[in-house]
């Protein structure tokens, strides 16, 4: 389900895109207010509640927040947010079953916290959209696996004729926080907006076992690397820390004629395609 943002939040968006388009170089002081913005706050809202999902550790579900009134809610965590009392709960971690016969993990994060990491994307996707490369198709607008396949065809069909599959394995569990980090801060300079995505990438995971016993861990923050599946922020990291290697990586490995010649199609995070012309590796 696709929702158009308010006239003020879609002008926001454009203005920050537009900024970072025009400006490559130009780093984001001032964001965290836009953040708890009452109207970027209320569109989170309802994109999350558009999306579904099932509660976090609280219990607290979508018919909770409207029984009690989704305004009074709110505006308690815009509150949090500005007066810098907000803290994310442990995300809670489900395994759904893949078609090989393993299980993916699956974080579940609290409303609340899935509710300001939307509001964050809001704020920062446009920025970084900017600097994405074309070639990047996975958690985008307006884009899709579909779109990536289309154009591996579009290749194939004029002469490029080998094509590689790579698998990236456990993508989401491998990201190191201090190399995201870096990425994230080369556009964002604001500390408050940067203090909340690193409290994200550490925030304790909580599971609980067939006896129901329930287990928390802080893998995350131990290994200084992570983010979890299902959290609204990490499609939109995930992408900021792939860029550096489908942007730098291709030449660094591959002859001038794969450089010229080819084109990298990444379908999702965890997976790239590309296409070259049929000629000899070296």
């Amino acid at each position: 389900m696709s929702l158009s943002p308010p006239m003020k939040v879609g002008k926001l968006q454009t203005t920050l895109h537009t900024k970072a388009k025009n400006s490559p170089d130009y780093r984001f002081y001032a964001l965290y207010d836009k953040i708890y913005r009452r109207d970027v706050l209320g569109f989170a809202y309802a994109r999350s509640r558009a999306n579904g999902g099932a509660p976090g550790v609280d219990g607290q579900s979508f018919a909770d927040i409207e029984a009690c009134g989704v305004d009074r809610w709110l505006d308690d965590l815009a509150e949090e947010l500005r007066n810098g009392t907000y803290q994310s709960l442990p995300v809670r971690r489900v395994y759904i079953p893949k078609s090989d016969g393993k299980q993916r993990p699956l974080g579940i994060p609290c409303i609340k916290d899935r509710v300001v990491q939307m509001a964050a994307v809001l704020v920062l996707e446009p920025i970084f959209e900017a600097d994405l490369e074309p070639e990047q198709h996975a958690y985008r607008p307006e884009r899709s696996a579909l779109d990536a396949v289309r154009q591996v065809e579009r290749l194939v069909r004029k002469g490029h004729t080998e094509v590689v599959d790579a698998d990236l394995s456990g993508y989401f569990d491998r990201i190191p926080h201090a190399e995201l980090m870096k990425s994230v801060s080369r556009r964002i300079s604001d500390g408050r907006v940067l203090r909340l995505i690193k409290m994200w990438l550490e925030t304790p995971v909580e599971e609980t076992d067939a006896k129901g016993h329930r287990r928390r861990t802080t893998r995350n923050k131990d290994l200084a690397m992570g983010t979890p599946q299902g959290s609204p922020i990490s499609p939109l990291l995930s992408n900021v820390y792939m860029r550096r290697f489908v942007k730098y990586g291709r030449p660094a490995v591959t002859s001038d004629a794969w450089s010229r010649e080819s084109s990298t199609t990444r379908t999702t995070s965890s997976s790239a395609v590309a296409a070259r012309p049929n000629k000899p590796w070296s």
